[in-house]
């Protein structure tokens, strides 16, 4: 009863006109024959509250992690903690102003959930010594989170962060 109550306090959360749980399509959703019911609504709320935040920069859907959320995968410079993400997406969103990201496929079982999505958006702002042109950029990411009554706990992430690079100009590939 714990986790739907924490599921039901964060989907209130998202219900603010910046920020709804509705407005993350999934594309393709598998849960686990084990998975509960119970489960599967805690877990697939707070992940789509997770990407809420990354769809919007809204970080009233960080609601969605846990005061103790660890990234495994932390990049250097990033605080680890609920921080953590937040200020990744201020630091990204500098450079790209209108990243959105779309869930591809979530695969939920137990009390794990791997996400597989696509962000998307233009290179307008600066990133390092490097000023967008306007240019569209795409590149792929999958995330593993832990979810513990209704809320992130972990994260394990990658990003394909060489495509993300080379579509700012900032990486090039060898000829």
């Amino acid at each position: 009863m714990r986790t739907l109550l924490t599921a039901s306090a964060i989907m209130a959360t998202l219900l603010s006109p910046l920020a709804r749980a509705d407005d993350v399509k999934i594309d393709d959703l598998i849960v686990s024959a084990t998975t509960t019911d119970e489960q599967k609504a805690a877990i697939v709320t707070a992940a789509k509250a997770f990407y809420v935040f990354w769809n919007t920069g809204d970080e009233r859907a960080l609601a969605a992690i846990a005061p103790t959320f660890t990234d495994h995968t932390l990049p250097p410079g990033r605080p680890q903690g609920p921080e953590g993400p937040a200020f990744a997406s201020r630091h990204f969103r500098a450079a790209v102003p209108d990243l959105g990201v779309e869930v591809r496929k979530m695969i939920v079982a137990g009390d794990y959930v791997t996400v597989h999505m696509e962000f998307k958006g233009h290179f307008t702002g600066t990133f390092g010594s490097t000023k967008g042109q306007g240019q569209a950029i795409t590149f792929i990411a999958t995330d593993l989170l832990k979810v513990v009554d209704g809320r992130i706990t972990d994260n394990w992430h990658i990003e394909d962060n060489l495509t993300l690079l080379i579509q700012m100009g900032v990486a090039k590939l060898a000829q």
